[in-house]
């Protein structure tokens, strides 16, 4: 062997553990780099005929398990979904408040519950208490912004969920994007025969941002190109980029309806699986109305409820005039029945005049606004919005309505209720909930006396008198007895 042919030898010995030393090296400082994987270099023999010429690299590769990159995929799917669910469980757990803590031991709706209770309860021993009236108020009033606001929060958690599914999109493409850039790159470099191990690091890292968005399948072709499906196998990546499309919606409200996120025109909102974005679907889609069908079905209870035992009241001195809450018309036909009594009296309870009228002689909604307008003191019709207005004649006298055994509706509602003409609550759900208006500014006109139904009464005895009770307990009674309330959310 010639002096030559040992220096080619050397030379080539001393190139490859150069590279080697650069290698471990290079694997050594990047250990703690995100993405990176430890790269091995391929030697082999280099040979002249017969006669061994040295040795060479003939590639560099990374030591990347194929099975272990797709649970590792899987896995960070997963985890953004976790991610995402356990984010907006703690947003809403601070939209609900806490049971404890605080100066009044909590900020929950348990709690404001708990306080409205407490007021009714005191209320109910001194009825006649303006103080105690106002604190019931005040405690009301509390209790349906909380709702209000609850409901806010929970649609605006719904709008964040929303601009995060558009912004969860925008990553999405702009990772497909990525990836197709590195599958270009890498072709260039096999056909330069360049090694392509680092670019594939870049691809896997871009894969592992993609898949934490959203659950995709994927595999790398014989030529090494990168292919990206959704789970359901709709295509994200081939031979070109086939990016997401979605806008979020200008305001959300518990009616909006939102866009699909579509591919090439395609809805693939329920193809989504796991990831932030299928998470953030579910939230805005499932989870937050679910949450917001519960609240709505407590504050829809509560004004039913509540309503119900304040129609059956009234104030003291009684109201001059009633409005009702409920839209009618006058040719609506009238279901009614029994006996209901109107009666006008003093601002000391002192009866003026009164009428027992008979439901079931009514056919119509008109016919009945007509009896009650005959009666003498009184002035009743529909106003503009279809509400019923009973007016007594002289501002000085008010109105008293009492169910003797009178129901009308379809709910055999007393007949006060079914007009909503005294109120205590307005609005039908969490979002819209509120305390009468009037109610606010005057907390006296809180229903705490109770029409008298004694037989034949006589012109000028006291029909409703100060310090009765009974409505003022059975509000506080409503909040520890057994409510029924229908399937919402999750609650059955």
């Amino acid at each position: 062997m010639s002096f030559s042919a040992i220096r080619s030898i050397a030379t080539s010995s001393l190139a490859v553990t150069q590279m080697q030393t650069a290698l471990t090296s290079a694997n050594i400082a990047n250990a703690d780099t995100e993405g990176y994987t430890r790269k091995v270099a391929t030697q082999s023999a280099v040979s002249t005929g017969t006669v061994g010429a040295g040795v060479s690299v003939t590639a560099v590769t990374s030591t990347v398990d194929k099975y272990l990159l797709q649970d590792l995929v899987a896995a960070t799917s997963t985890l953004g979904a976790a991610s995402t669910t356990a984010s907006y469980a703690d947003k809403l757990q601070n939209l609900l408040g806490s049971t404890t803590g605080g100066d009044s031991g909590g900020t929950s709706l348990a709690n404001s519950l708990a306080d409205l209770e407490t007021a009714l309860t005191a209320l109910s021993g001194t009825p006649e208490s303006e103080t105690l009236q106002a604190s019931t108020i005040a405690a009301l009033d509390t209790l349906a912004s909380q709702l209000r606001e609850t409901s806010d929060g929970i649609q605006g958690l719904r709008a964040d969920a929303d601009q995060a599914i558009e912004d969860s999109v925008a990553t999405i493409n702009d990772s497909l994007d990525a990836i197709d850039a590195l599958n270009g790159r890498i072709a260039a470099a096999q056909s330069r025969g360049e090694s392509t191990a680092d670019l594939e690091d870049k691809r896997n890292t871009a894969l592992q941002t993609l898949s934490e968005q959203m659950d995709v399948r994927y595999y790398v072709t014989a030529d090494n190109q990168m292919r990206i499906t959704t789970a359901a196998g709709t295509t994200l990546l081939d031979s070109s980029v086939h990016k997401l499309t979605y806008s979020s919606a200008a305001a959300v409200t518990s009616a909006t309806v939102f866009d699909a996120i579509t591919v090439n025109g395609k809805d693939i909102t329920a193809q989504l699986g796991s990831g932030t974005l299928g998470a953030l679907v579910e939230q805005r889609d499932s989870v937050l109305p679910a949450a917001q069908a519960e609240l709505d079905e407590l504050a829809t209870a509560l004004i039913a409820t509540l309503n119900s035992i304040h129609n059956a009241g009234t104030s003291l001195p009684p109201a001059t005039t009633l409005t009702g809450s409920t839209t009618l018309s006058a040719s609506d036909a009238f279901p009614g029945s029994g006996t209901t009594r109107f009666a006008v009296t003093d601002a000391d309870g002192a009866l003026v005049s009164y009428a027992d009228l008979d439901l079931s002689s009514y056919a119509t909604v008109g016919d009945l606004v007509s009896a009650i307008d005959a009666i003498d003191g009184l002035s009743a019709s529909l106003d503009a919005s279809g509400h019923l207005v009973v007016s007594a004649d002289d501002a000085a006298n008010g109105i008293a309505i009492a169910d003797i055994d009178g129901v009308a509706g379809d709910s055999d509602q007393g007949l006060s209720d079914y007009l909503g003409l005294n109120d205590l609550l307005t609005g039908s759900d969490a979002a819209t909930i509120a305390v009468r208006k009037d109610l606010l500014t005057t907390p006296g006109l809180l229903a705490t006396s109770a029409l008298s139904v004694i037989s034949s009464p006589a012109l000028g005895d006291t029909v409703v008198s100060i310090g009765e009770s009974g409505i003022a307990q059975a509000l506080a009674a409503a909040f520890s007895s057994d409510q029924d309330f229908a399937a919402a959310g999750s609650l059955k």
